[in-house]
Parts: structure tokens; sequence; C-alpha cells
């Protein structure tokens, strides 16, 4: 940690101080346009966003480079350029956002716009998506609907499980979420029938931004997949359990997640995380130690985050919103340097702008599943909400809203922003 972390450091952005997300102390990064203008990069800064190109000449020529990657309309060039370009940049931005820049007032003023003004878009050109399935009390919740007696495959201790998602569906907060059709077939149903999906639900994960990829073929070791993580964001993993309940047999979902991944906007980076670092959790008794190629000491020391993440529904009444969980990344099973090294331990390339879930966030209370799916189980039990409206699964003008806190005594908070979609009805 270094300067940048400082909890007594202010900014002369107003709404910065106390923000609950965005803070001097976070500066995540982001693609925005403005009323009228074409997409640029910029970084979160109270109720505003620095325009990063208008910056450039406020900042020092040795972050150049960097600055110019990061203003562009994609974000790929700069995660491409590692942790190090990153890191200064950070500290030249919080140099120029801190209270007592000397800078001429006017000309920081305009580098600033009105974030609430502003268009925010998917921050890279995605060219992979991988969704794992690291949240062991969500993959037992799950496992116990379908085989109670075996909740867990015996592989899972062993691998980080996932699946290949599709990239082209990500889409940002904000986006309209289109109910799906498929097949489907009950289990009293003989034969399936095509339709809108009955039982659409979100999953709560935490997405990860890959930074530099390797060579293929070259596998990135333990010790080093952390470098290799740019930032980090939310992502809402939408799932239709009755679609995929037909169809994932054998080769898993299809059309039940290939319709519409979302994700919070801005990237908030590995840097801004280091207070809130915590070891990963032991395993319980009786579980195997990970293989050597996912082994790593400081990895297993400080590889983990200790985040709440909560999950809200607002209705098409206008009621709510409504909590329906909290969790936190800390019941991850596997970290995320993990999912990187066996990602490509096989010589799999991953490259600069590749996009991981991380599965379902579920906490061992039932107030904190992160799925419907776990909290309804399977439909069978609906929950009530506040205003006494019922849900089993999720309905045409739900709102779901997923947000994230990263808090510890002694350290100024910051968060990831919101990850919203509102569902509208199958297209015939």
């Amino acid at each position: 940690m270094d300067a940048t972390h400082d909890p007594r450091l202010t900014s002369w952005v107003a709404s910065a101080n106390g923000h609950p997300d965005f803070p001097i102390q976070n500066l995540p990064h982001g693609v925005f346009s403005p009323p009228g203008g074409a997409k640029r990069g910029g970084v979160a800064i109270g109720n505003a966003i620095l325009d990063l190109g208008a910056a450039l000449p406020l900042l020092p020529a040795e972050v150049r480079a960097a600055v110019e990657a990061a203003a562009q309309p994609t974000l790929n060039a700069f995660f491409d350029m590692g942790p190090g370009p990153r890191r200064a940049l950070r500290a030249a931005l919080s140099a120029l956002l801190a209270t007592g820049n000397r800078t001429d007032p006017a000309a920081l003023a305009g580098l600033l716009r009105e974030a609430s003004a502003c268009a925010m878009h998917v921050p890279c050109a995605i060219g992979d998506y991988t969704d794992f399935f690291a949240g062991i009390h969500h993959a037992s919740n799950a496992g116990k609907l379908f085989r109670p007696e075996n909740p867990l495959l015996p592989n899972y201790k062993y691998v980080p499980v996932a699946y290949h998602g599709r990239a082209s569906s990500v889409r940002v907060s904000g986006s309209a979420v289109t109910r799906p059709n498929g097949q489907r077939k009950p289990a009293n149903d003989t034969v399936p029938s095509f339709g809108p999906c009955r039982n659409l639900d979100y999953e709560m994960e935490f997405g990860i931004w890959i930074g530099r990829g390797n060579q293929a073929g070259k596998p990135i070791p333990i010790g080093e997949a952390a470098e290799h993580i740019a930032g980090y964001c939310l992502l809402n993993d939408w799932s239709a359990r009755d679609i995929q309940g037909w169809e994932a047999q054998p080769l898993g979902p299809f059309l039940a997640k290939n319709f519409h991944t979302a994700i919070s906007p801005w990237v908030v980076t590995p840097e801004a995380l280091e207070p809130f670092r915590i070891a990963q959790a032991p395993r319980p008794e009786g579980d195997p130690a990970p293989l050597d190629y996912l082994l790593d000491a400081r990895d297993q020391a400080q590889g983990a985050l200790n985040l709440d993440v909560e999950v809200l529904i607002q209705t098409a009444s206008g009621a709510g919103p409504f909590r329906l969980s909290i969790s936190n990344t800390k019941h991850l099973y596997w970290t995320f340097a993990q999912m990187v090294a066996h990602h490509a331990c096989g010589g799999c390339n991953l490259s600069a702008g590749d996009l991981f879930g991380s599965g379902t966030i579920s906490s061992p209370s039932e107030d904190g599943f992160g799925a419907l799916l776990e909290i309804t189980y399977g439909g069978r039990k609906p929950i009530s909400l506040p205003n006494g409206e019922e849900r089993r699964f999720l309905e045409d003008g739900d709102t779901v809203i997923f947000r994230a806190r990263a808090q510890l005594d002694g350290w100024v908070p910051i968060g990831f922003g919101e990850c919203r979609g509102t569902i509208l009805p199958a297209v015939a």
C-alpha cells in the first residue's frame, strides 16, 4: 500500500469526500460518452467522471503512454500494459485530484463531466468470457436440489470448474434484459415445449478483467497469476433455470446463459483493493489441498478479498428496492489467481480484456444466498417481499440491483457502483 490509500486523503472534487463508492482512494477506470460526444476513457471520482484525454496535459510525462491508452474507447491496450503503468497512473491521478493541488482551478474544473449526464459502456472489447463456479455454498445448495445425497461432484474440490460463455451478449449495467425463449421440459411433461423462460433468475457474481495475456502454449504460474488481473466489477449471470434444466445434460449451459450477462461499468483496480485483501479461508478438514500448480503461499495468505455483496429487487409496481441477500467474496472456494492459473495451465492464451465470472457468491446462511434458485429452493418455497408480493422466480418488470462495498476499520470504504437490469417480456 502507498500514499493513494491514505485515509486522510481528500479531493477538491467535493462529492468524492464521503462518497459511498468513488472517493479518491478508489479511482476506477471505465468508458463513457458525454452528451453528444464520442466514447472515451475516464475515471470515477465522486459524482463526476475525470475525462482522461482532457487531463493529459496536466499529468506527468512519464505516465503519458498509460493516459493515452486509458483514454481510448476501449481499455484493452491499457490493460495490456500490466500493473506497473497502471500503478504509476493511479499515483499521478491521486495527486492531481487531491485537495491542495496547485493547478489552476479553472483548468481542473474543465476536466470533469457530471456522471449522471453521461452514458456508460462495456469497458473492453471482450474477446472471451469464462464463467467459473467457485461459490461452494451455491454449488452445494444447487446440487442438493438435484442430488440430495451427493450435492458436490467429485471434481469440485480439485478443479476450479468453469464453462465458456458468450462474450457478445455481455452488456453494461442498465441494459434491459429480454426474457429468453427456449425449450423447457417440466418433470411432469413427457415432451419439451418451446416458449418464454418461466424460471428466470439472477446470479450474484464478481467479474475479473484480465490484463496482460500469455503466449499460446505457455501457462501462467500461480505465483504470477495475480499480476495478470487488471481489475474487478460486479457481474450478473442471468439464468433461465427451466431452459438450463433441460439442455444442460451432458454439456452444460447454452441458451440458458447466452442471452445476457450484465456487468457494472467501472473497473476497480487491484491497487484500490489492497487494504481489503485477506487470507483465503482454510479448507474444511478432510478437503484435499490444491494441487501444486494451484498452490502459492502468498496467494493463500492474501489472495482473497473482503467485500460485501448485496442483491436487491424493485418490482414492476415501483415497490422497493428490497434486499434479497447480502454475502461476501470471502466465501469463494478458489482465489482469483487460481482461476487465472487453471485457465492457462493447458496452454490457453488469455488476452487483455478477457472477462471471468467468479461463480455465484453465497454465504453459509440463507440471508446470503446469491440466487433465487437457492432462496426459494428451486421455486418450491416462494419468498414474501415487504410489500406483500411473492416471488418464486423473476417476473417481467422486476429490476435486480447488485451492489458491493469494501470496508475495514482504519480505511476509507470504496464501492463498485451498481449492476442493474430490468426484465422485459419475451419477444414472440
